[in-house]
């Protein structure tokens, strides 16, 4: 699991790493009802006035559904955000809705908070998981699963793949689909530690640089799924 964030005090350095959220960053919000429900959302941050309030955009009306009724006034609530050109850093904070608007367009209003966490995805240590994907192996698609992931790469296995050809360095592309709705995410990697099975294949994807800032979002919402 990723190392744990590290609390920042309502000063001069916090408002510098809230300023590395750019305005139009895509940021998740946890929203947990009165029965205890909780909800997770894709919205926009917008900005901040320091010491005073941030404001982010309301996520999707039609992907709030019940929890619509919940964004108001005294709501409590958490966001977190991947921040821009430092691929694998993400900051994160606990707030209070203090106002929500409809003009120009829906907007909330959040208290600005006293302490903001830092996480850095770089120093993760490779995380169990089970994310479904399709890998592209020279022309052809292939279902797959990420047993694992990290940032330098991830640990992929291949039902009735046994008589795929690969070799070791081989460059693939991996296929995640966006389950909310925004674009899929492409990584590029080369394979590496290949393990026959006797049900399919199995092998390890070593991650170009080139899909850092993609690797460290998949990283994101994989942690973010998983609280």
């Amino acid at each position: 699991m990723a190392e744990q964030p590290t609390n920042i005090d309502t000063s001069a350095r916090l408002e510098r790493h809230l300023a590395l959220l750019h305005a139009g960053s895509l940021v998740t919000i946890d929203v947990v009802t009165p029965a205890g429900q909780k909800g997770k959302f894709r919205t926009t941050f917008i900005g901040y006035l320091p010491k005073q309030y941030i404001l982010i955009q309301f996520p999707e009306a039609n992907k709030l559904g019940q929890f619509s009724q919940h964004i108001k006034q005294g709501t409590s609530i958490t966001v977190r955000g991947l921040i821009e050109g430092h691929e694998g850093a993400v900051v994160a904070f606990v707030t209070t809705i203090k106002q929500t608007i409809q003009m120009p367009s829906r907007i909330m209003v959040l208290e600005f908070p006293r302490t903001v966490g830092l996480q850095n995805l770089r120093s993760a240590i490779r995380i169990e998981t089970d994310i479904n994907a399709r890998v592209k192996i020279d022309e052809n698609y292939w279902k797959t699963t990420i047993a694992n992931l990290s940032i330098n790469g991830c640990q992929l296995s291949i039902l009735n793949g046994e008589k795929l050809v690969l070799s070791e360095k081989k460059m693939i592309e991996i296929v995640v689909e966006d389950k909310q709705g925004g674009n899929n995410i492409k990584l590029i990697g080369s394979v590496c530690n290949l393990k026959k099975q006797t049900d399919g294949l199995s092998f390890g994807v070593m991650f170009d640089a080139k899909s850092n800032a993609q690797v460290s979002q998949l990283l994101f919402d994989t942690i973010i799924s998983q609280d």
